[in-house]
């Protein structure tokens, strides 16, 4: 295609490849004889890029497991640099993923390519240091969490905030998406993560309940990772089901939620569910965590709102009697109930009503067409 404009995407798991695929029916929505070329997964090659590796060949977690790949991940790294290079993008675009992206945007830099980042990695929470390579090796940051902007600029980084994916994933979720009853009883959610390790530590906690709260049918999300019997050889005889690709469904009827950190706990929020957030780890990962990382909060709700909207039970904390106290609050103290939706409705607003993808998009966009001029 002559005149087109090149776009060379890069995502490394399943949250990238829903947020890209948004973004790239937002680029050729805006820019209709956009070419674009991705790492990523099913729902990225659906929205109509070239899909050259799929996220699942490249999801090594934790420190042994990057260790034992490091021989397919060099591998990766070198056959990306080459295809980059054959490709000749106008911009190349890296969606969070660090320990793999900000490696490639080093070597981008270098070979004067310009480089978006969308959905900034954490480094607030972690590695300050990486912010100085960010300023280096990145052209545009585009960040989803409104405080980002704050953080960036102590460093003396402009990065622009464009509003938070899952608003408008979710907005489709509740407006356009009918519900399918899960239980005819009234539903407790489970969202135990979707790394083997961490389910085999909370949810046995979490399953405790279903003997506190008889009344309440327990509904465990599953990974799309991890096969059934994972899950039933946990539950045992216990009163809970377990509910397959269907998790935003069950958020939108539960009457609470048991919810791991990370995304799923701004999932929740969005959704106005009741939550309580369980988190436990390995006891040394735990203690060097503590060390390494400087937050308040441990859910991206509090964090946020700079302030504990919602109970997070952490590590030693995570106990059953505390759990049951933190679930009978959710769903029996109206008082609370009341302030959390009030927290809820002010969480949607903080984070915005602009659809991220078309920001994303339309900084993107123009990088592209400054760089092809």
């Amino acid at each position: 295609m002559s005149g087109s404009m090149r776009y060379y995407i890069l995502a490394g798991e399943a949250s990238g490849d829903l947020h890209g695929s948004n973004l790239i029916k937002a680029i050729h929505r805006k820019d209709s004889n956009a070419d674009i070329r991705c790492w990523g997964g099913d729902k990225m090659e659906q929205s109509g890029a070239t899909l050259v590796k799929h996220y699942r060949d490249l999801a090594f977690m934790g420190f042994v497991e990057v260790l034992t790949h490091l021989r397919t991940i060099f591998r990766n790294i070198a056959f990306c640099k080459n295809d980059i290079l054959t490709y000749k993008p106008d911009v190349l675009v890296l969606i969070d993923y660090p320990g793999f992206n900000l490696r490639i945007a080093e070597w981008a830099k270098k070979q004067g390519i310009k480089v978006v980042y969308y959905i900034s990695p954490q480094v607030w929470a972690w590695k300050e240091n990486r912010v100085k390579q960010i300023k280096r090796d990145v052209d545009k940051m585009l960040v989803i969490l409104p405080f980002e902007v704050d953080f960036y600029k102590k460093w003396d980084y402009e990065v622009t905030y464009v509003g938070h994916p899952l608003t408008e994933v979710i907005r489709h979720e509740l407006n356009d998406v009918p519900t399918t009853p899960v239980s005819d009883k009234p539903l407790i959610a489970l969202l135990p993560g979707s790394r083997a390790q961490e389910i085999r530590v909370k949810l046995p906690v979490m399953l405790q309940m279903a003997d506190r709260f008889p009344d309440y049918q327990f509904a465990i999300a599953q990974a799309p990772s991890q096969p059934d019997e994972f899950y039933t050889d946990i539950i045992g005889d216990r009163n809970a089901i377990l509910v397959k690709n269907g998790t935003y469904n069950l958020l939108k009827q539960a009457r609470a939620g048991l919810i791991t950190s990370g995304t799923a706990t701004l999932e929740t929020a969005l959704f106005e569910l009741p939550q309580v957030v369980c988190y436990k780890g390995n006891a040394v990962s735990f203690w060097l965590a503590t060390k390494l990382v400087n937050v308040k909060y441990i859910s991206l709700v509090n964090l946020i709102m700079d302030k504990p909207v919602v109970t997070e039970l952490i590590q030693n904390e995570l106990t059953p009697d505390k759990l049951e106290a933190a679930l009978n609050r959710a769903l029996n103290d109206e008082a609370y109930r009341k302030s959390l939706a009030a927290d809820y409705k002010q969480l949607w607003t903080s984070l915005g009503s602009s659809i991220a993808s078309d920001n994303a998009a339309m900084e993107i966009i123009a990088v592209a067409e400054r760089a092809s001029q």
